[in-house]
C-alpha cells in the first residue's frame, strides 16, 4: 500500500511532541502560525532537535508580512540557517521574493547553497508568484528539493489542479501540498498520488481565565504590512522628556 509522508507544521514543543506521537514523519518547526509562521527561537529549535527523533525542518522567515527582505533581515536569515545546521536540523524552509512577488533567484539560491547539504523547501511564498510554472522550473535548476504550496488558493484542495499540473507536467521537484488539509480531505491527495502532505492539525483552546487587557494589535496583522520602531518617533519622544 502506498504511504504518504505527513509533515506537521509545529508551532511549539508541545505540537512537535504530539506530531511525533501521532505518527507524523517530519516536522516543520515555526512560531506564530497566525501570521503564516516565523523563525522559532533558539531554545525551541534546540530542545526540539534534542528530544524529537523524526526529521525537523525549520522555517527561516525573520518576520511576518511580505517575503522581500532588507540586507539586515537577509543576514539574519543566513545566520539562522548556519545555527540550524550546527545543531542537527535536517532541513530548511525558506525563500525570497522581489517586491513584485517574482522570485528573487539570487538570494534564494544563496540560501539553498548555505543550507546544503540539508534539504531545502521553498515555502508558501510560492503562492504569491505570478508565473508558477516558469518559477518552479527555476527553483528546480537552483537546487530546491521541494515546494510547499496550496496551488495558489486559500486551501490546497481548491488548488489541486495546479498542484497536479506542476508535479506531472512542469517539474520533477517534490510538490508538498499544504493549506487546509485535514482528516476530511487528506485522502484526496493520496488518491491523486502525492508523496507528501503538509498540515498543522491545530486545535484552539481558550484558557478560561478572563483577559483584562488584550496584547494583540490587529492593525499590525496584514500580509502587506511590515512594522518597525521608527527612528524619528523615538527621537521626538526623547526630546519631549528632556
Amino acid at each position: 500500500m502506498k504511504t504518504v509522508v505527513i509533515e506537521v507544521c509545529a508551532n511549539s514543543f508541545e505540537s512537535a511532541v504530539n506530531a511525533e506521537k501521532g505518527g507524523a514523519d517530519r516536522i516543520e518547526l515555526c512560531s506564530e502560525l497566525a501570521v503564516g509562521g516565523i523563525t522559532p527561537s533558539y531554545g525551541l529549535i534546540k530542545k526540539t532537535v534534542e528530544e524529537i527523533a523524526i526529521p525537523i525542518h525549520v522555517l527561516i522567515r525573520p518576520r511576518s508580512g511580505n517575503f522581500t527582505y532588507s540586507d539586515t533581515e537577509f543576514d539574519i536569515m543566513k545566520k539562522d540557517i548556519v545555527f540550524c545546521k550546527s545543531i542537527g536540523c535536517t532541513g530548511i524552509v525558506s525563500g525570497v521574493l522581489h517586491e513584485d512577488h517574482t522570485l528573487d533567484v539570487k538570494r534564494t539560491e544563496e540560501l539553498i547553497e548555505l543550507a546544503s547539504p540539508l534539504s531545502f523547501t521553498f515555502h508558501r511564498a510560492f503562492d504569491w508568484i505570478p508565473n508558477p510554472e516558469k518559477t518552479i522550473r527555476i527553483l528546480e535548476e537552483i537546487g530546491t528539493d521541494r515546494v510547499l504550496t496550496s496551488g495558489q488558493q486559500v486551501k490546497a484542495l481548491d488548488g489541486i489542479n495546479l498542484l497536479v499540473k506542476l508535479r506531472d507536467k512542469v517539474s520533477k521537484l517534490k510538490i508538498l501540498p499544504g493549506g487546509g488539509i485535514d482528516a476530511d480531505n487528506a485522502k484526496v491527495f493520496k488518491d491523486n498520488n502525492f508523496e507528501e502532505i503538509h498540515l498543522s492539525a491545530i486545535s484552539i483552546v481558550k484558557s478560561g481565565t478572563p483577559i483584562k487587557l488584550s496584547m494583540n494589535n490587529l492593525k499590525m496583522v496584514d500580509d502587506d504590512l511590515t512594522t518597525f520602531s521608527d527612528l524619528q518617533k523615538i527621537q521626538k519622544i526623547k526630546e519631549a522628556i528632556k
